[in-house]
């Protein structure tokens, strides 16, 4: 019997193989060698190991896979083809076709069954972290004796190309630190890398760094041998600590003359070496995408084995809702994603005060708030608490003895964090955000174009958004950094012109299920605005809004600013009152918002009519021309910042009512 099924496993094995290969070489795209050199490690996890249920993708308690080497996503698409995922034999063959849900490199929720956003290297590594963090914490809050019900564990194969780069690093270190025992990442170790050998640029002792991070590092001499492998992650599931199984593989295995060279990872084989891999593993030639009927058979069990665990855990999950009625309705909301009625009237009201508050301590008041009623907003700052105003009062820090806490130390690990919080925000039942500095956001920059691409809730707390931050200097002073991040799609960025605006703009992070929110935020008091002689914050929802018209007459200027330049507006339009100028005020938090507002609402905030336009905005001016029209004027910045407090600063810069009165007075003179 044990003849047989090896047989049978070593067909299952070759299945995956040469079903990614055909559609990689259909295609004439793609990545054939990881797929060939990993199939038996991947076998071994999705048939030995892995919790899931095909026909519920979503099921919360299942095991999280991650492809972290997105590259070979076709084996990924074999996986859930086979496993009876709804991905049909028709998309495999549309492999990275228009209109795929199988496209190059694997999208989260495009496909059912892909759990991460992949191919960009080490973020899929970096997720994992994030997710088996989101378990533990869960498992902490709401497992109770005799009912374990968060209890899954994180797999991943990860690629010589994920290890080398920093974001793994950064994410391995912490992972090492906080002891996340349900990490178990299979590393496929080929040692070929797109120029050739790992040996150009790569040797050091990756398992000597691991264990140095904390990390149970397995070595399994023979990527091939599924009883190795099974054995390592049977070991890797006993230990507390994150374990990392180096099994020596083989790129393209198979192969006649590109097995073990860089030529099997990003090309199709080509006819003649397709075919010559299958002679040489004893696999039919013809037809392509060939799925014996054993290996369907065998692969298919996975389906009832799968509703079987599922309806298990429903079971259990009744029973633990029966002894703990309340923290299961609160689990299973959180599970939902959805938030509790009225949970937005524990926000604070920020009283009119011309000193006002900085929009980073506002942030932190907001924060303190919505965590009393919402249990699953948990994050941290990289090693900027202080500055960032982002520690939940009350709660501990998670820790590897304290998965309970809410608040977290990322270290100075920006890349790192990022990738890790994203990860928080693909497992569920959590609303994750991390903090720095705005200037960091270029260490981010990658997680955060990852969140917005899978519409992930991610929420980014960017504090210090300007030369207002002072005497930092130019190396801390972000000045092009809104302009990049709004070219993001799916990505709405806040910048929030007082305390009650920063109410607003938490709100609308909170609520953003789909798709992540930034809120850039003051390190200088602002004035909190007199909301009885101005329109309410609640404005920043549509991203533009009156604050108000000033003067006797129909507006003849429109003055628009986000963030602490609304103040330089606010005084500019009265001195223009006072030479009897009417201008209308535009506070301006968010163009995603106020891009997404249907036309009758824009035209009714800027109407076309009032030509005569000024914007102001501590950074590039690049963009705002869309607002002002083609004779608009911008007042911004157009070169780096400067060390020198930061009233002198704006001075220096031109950043001040009297240059917005001046650039008014041009823009009327136009008519």
């Amino acid at each position: 019997m044990s003849q047989i099924l090896s047989e049978l496993e070593t067909k299952a094995i070759n299945t995956l193989r040469f079903l990614s290969a055909d559609a990689v070489q259909k295609a004439n795209s793609g990545h054939p060698g990881l797929p060939m050199g990993a199939a038996a490690m991947a076998f071994t996890i999705w048939t030995r190991h892995l919790h899931h249920n095909p026909a519920n993708p979503g099921w919360f308690n299942r095991d999280r896979f991650i492809l972290s080497g997105g590259h070979g996503s076709m084996l990924l698409y074999s996986l859930l083809h086979l496993t009876g995922y709804a991905v049909s034999l028709d998309e495999i063959k549309s492999f990275r076709q228009w209109g795929s849900i199988t496209p190059g490199h694997p999208e989260a929720g495009m496909t059912p069954g892909v759990e991460t956003t992949t191919g960009p290297l080490g973020q899929g590594l970096s997720n994992g972290v994030g997710m088996a963090i989101a378990e533990a914490h869960l498992a902490a809050r709401y497992n109770r004796e005799g009912h374990n019900v968060v209890d899954h564990t994180t797999y991943a194969i990860v690629t010589d190309g994920d290890l080398m780069e920093g974001v793994a690093s950064e994410a391995a270190s912490l992972a090492g630190h906080l002891k996340l025992g349900k990490l178990i990442y299979l590393y496929d170790d080929n040692r070929i890398s797109i120029d050739g050998s790992t040996d150009l640029s790569f040797t050091e002792n990756r398992g000597a760094r691991f264990e140095a991070y904390g990390w149970q590092v397995i070595r399994v001499p023979d990527g091939n041998n599924v009883e190795a492998i099974d054995q390592a992650i049977k070991a890797a599931k006993k230990d507390p600590r994150p374990s990392l199984i180096m099994c020596r593989t083989h790129i393209g295995y198979g192969l006649p003359t590109r097995q073990d060279t860089s030529k099997a990872h990003g090309e199709p084989p080509g006819d003649e070496e397709l075919d010559g891999a299958k002679r040489k593993l004893g696999w039919p030639v013809e037809p392509r995408f060939y799925i014996p009927e054993d290996v369907k058979a065998f692969f298919e069990e996975a389906l009832q084995k799968g509703q079987a665990e599922e309806a298990a855990w429903n079971k259990d999950m009744q029973a633990y809702r029966e002894a703990y009625p309340e923290l299961a309705a609160e689990l299973e909301r959180r599970m939902a994603g959805e938030l509790p009625a009225d949970w937005d009237k524990v926000l604070p009201v920020f009283p009119a005060d011309p000193k006002g508050l900085a929009t980073r301590a506002a942030s932190g008041k907001v924060i303190n708030a919505i965590a009393q009623v919402l249990p699953e907003l948990i994050g941290g700052s990289a090693d900027l608490r202080p500055s960032n105003n982002t520690w939940i009062d009350g709660s501990k820090a998670f820790q590897a003895d304290c998965h309970e806490g809410r608040n977290f130390h990322f270290g100075v690990r920006e890349h790192g964090m990022g990738a890790i919080v994203n990860g928080m925000a693909f497992h569920g039942g959590v609303i994750p955000f991390c903090a720095t500095f705005l200037v960091f956001s270029d260490y981010n920059r990658p997680t955060i174009r990852v969140s917005a691409l899978s519409h992930l809730g991610s929420i980014w707390v960017f504090t210090h958004d300007s030369i207002g931050l002072g005497e930092d200097g130019p190396t801390h002073q972000p000045v092009e950094h809104l302009t990049a991040l709004r070219i993001i799609p799916n990505l709405v960025v806040l910048r929030p012109a007082d305390a009650n605006e920063t109410v607003e703009a938490w709100k609308i992070a909170v609520e953003r299920r789909h798709g992540p929110t930034l809120l850039a935020l003051s390190r200088q008091n602002l004035p909190t605005l007199d909301r009885s002689e101005y329109q309410s914050a609640a404005g920043t929802r549509q991203g533009a809004y009156v604050l108000a018209d000033l003067g006797s007459r129909a507006p003849e200027i429109i003055l628009m600013a986000s963030g602490s330049e609304v103040d330089v507006i606010l005084q500019a339009g009265k001195a223009l009152v006072e030479e009897g100028v009417s201008v209308r005020l535009v506070s301006f938090p968010s163009w995603e918002l106020f891009a997404a507002q249907p036309e009758a609402y824009r035209t009714e905030v800027m109407p076309p009519s009032i030509k005569a336009r000024v914007a102001v905005e501590a950074g590039m001016t690049l963009g705002w021309e869309r607002w002002v029209g083609e004779n608009g004027a911008v007042i911004g910045m157009h070169s780096f910042g400067a060390s020198a407090p930061a009233k002198i600063l704006y001075e220096k810069f031109g950043i001040t009512p009297a240059a917005v009165i001046d650039a008014a007075h041009q823009q009327l003179k136009k008519g």
